[in-house]
């Protein structure tokens, strides 16, 4: 049992930052009675923790090699259990969102150390053994956390759904000092690009509150369109910082080989199921009528699906087939979802979410193998963390413009969420095209690294 020890560690830190992406969809609606809140205010309390997550990951690996990943393991869990207190107890809205913002930065810190950390204790057979453990509980703690979320909201309140965490990361915290090894730092660790990070921020918050502010005050509100150039500007001046900059926070060279740009395509368009899950829920609980724990049930199979799809298919399913193949099933599991009216009930989803699942358990597991098979040697690292960051910021976007169909003043619930499937499958079924021709052919030849004299720089960076 000792040896699997650090793996249960690991995992327990993934599967808790994972499930928190999620876990508030079906909360929504008793945290908007609770705190007086709107749709508006509840996107951002789902949002703004996925869009720390997106913005840290690679800087969050930068500082994981300076000062060594278990102590970075270790420090994220407590800002991510202090953070957690912090969103029991908020007051208001505004409180809360600040406290889902430093839970990010603690998420962040977990997720880029998952990797090296199981590396560090684990080698052959062991590894694999290991990898694909870790990978198996990851997908379902995304797809868990509505089913969670559900039950502790009915039992004991929403705000249970954060203080859960606490001695979740106690007993995490106990078992990383204890049989997690504090490995080595990097040599030269690679420079922090606090300039990069800024941008890049700005780009990405101000994309966000554009989308979310489009579906109440529509796309020509002066907040709408200065939230979109200012979006613009901060990308392109983030664009040209990163190519003259010598370590970039992400070497955007990276994206001159198709198969890498059209992978990181698809990266984000698979988050567009989960993406789903927030509006979901609150039609299931604002116009089918079902309580929380209720709410959670129906959407459970999708989780069910996804953990035995993603533990069955392991690495048994080359890269290609498995992301074209998962993008394709969870397209047409969508689809299978947009055919609601008035007097649909939870059973008129149940088919499009297994199939949904299918789909997400079946490509998950595979973006890492095909993003690594994309990017050169020198720059694996690198591009797993771009990995992570635009499966978070995929969340975030996906949150937001989903929400500009589900606001539509026009729209019933069930046409509106009609509509946010249908967008959901389309961007699945556009992706997995795009997988299918991009990926069919080997990465192109690598490129020469930014930095040629330091090929390990950026080698465990963003991982996660």
């Amino acid at each position: 049992m000792r040896r699997w020890t650090p793996l249960i560690a690991v995992c327990l830190g993934s599967f808790m930052f994972i499930v928190d992406t999620t876990i508030v969809a079906v909360a929504l609606p008793s945290v908007a009675r609770g705190l007086h809140t709107s749709l508006s205010g509840l996107q951002w309390v789902a949002n703004v923790y996925t869009l720390v997550l997106a913005v840290l990951m690679l800087p969050a690996g930068a500082l994981a090699d300076r000062y060594g990943h278990r102590t970075a393991y270790a420090a994220g869990l407590l800002v991510f259990a202090a953070a957690s207190a912090g969103c029991a107890l908020a007051p208001d809205a505004g409180t809360l969102i600040a406290a889902r913002a430093v839970q990010g930065i603690g998420g962040a810190a977990l997720a880029v150390t998952a990797f090296s950390l199981l590396g560090a204790v684990y080698q052959g057979p062991a590894l694999g053994t290991a990898m694909g453990v870790w990978g198996a509980v990851s997908g379902l703690g995304g797809a868990a956390g509505p089913m969670l979320g559900g039950a502790l909201t009915a039992w004991l309140g929403w705000r249970a759904i954060f203080l859960v965490n606490l001695p979740v990361t106690l007993l995490t915290l106990v078992l990383t000092v204890k049989a997690v090894p504090c490995g080595e730092r990097a040599a030269r660790p690679a420079p922090l690009d606090p300039a990069g990070m800024a941008l890049f921020a700005i780009s990405a918050a101000a994309l966000t509150t554009a989308l979310t502010k489009a579906g109440g005050s529509g796309w020509g509100s002066p907040g709408v369109l200065t939230g979109l150039a200012a979006a613009l500007t901060a990308l392109t001046a983030f664009v040209v910082l990163e190519l003259r900059r010598r370590h970039p926070m992400l070497d955007l060279r990276l994206f001159r080989d198709a198969a890498f740009s059209a992978v990181m395509v698809c990266v984000l368009a698979s988050s567009a199921a989960f993406a789903c899950l927030i509006y979901t829920s609150v039609w299931l609980q604002s116009a089918a009528g079902l309580g929380p724990v209720r709410t959670g049930l129906a959407l459970m199979p999708m989780a069910l699906t996804t953990f035995a799809v993603s533990t069955l298919s392991g690495r048994r399913v080359p890269p290609r087939t498995a992301v074209s193949g998962g993008l394709l099933l969870s397209g047409i599991g969508c689809a299978l979802q947009a055919n609601l009216d008035a007097g649909s009930g939870a059973s008129a989803i149940t088919l499009g979410l297994v199939v949904t699942g299918a789909g997400v358990g079946l490509m998950i597991p595979a973006m890492g193998a095909a993003v690594l098979t994309a990017a050169p040697p020198e720059r694996r690292g690198m591009a797993a963390g771009a990995m992570t960051t635009f499966r978070q910021l995929g969340q975030t976007l996906g949150v937001a413009a989903l929400g500009v169909l589900f606001q539509h003043p026009r729209h019933n619930p069930a046409a509106a969420l009609n509509h946010v499937y249908l967008a959901a499958a389309l961007t699945g079924l556009t992706a997995a095209a795009l997988a299918f021709t991009a990926l069919k052919r080997p990465a192109s030849k690598p490129m020469k690294a930014a930095q040629p004299k330091e090929p390990a720089e950026q080698g465990t960076e963003g991982q996660s």
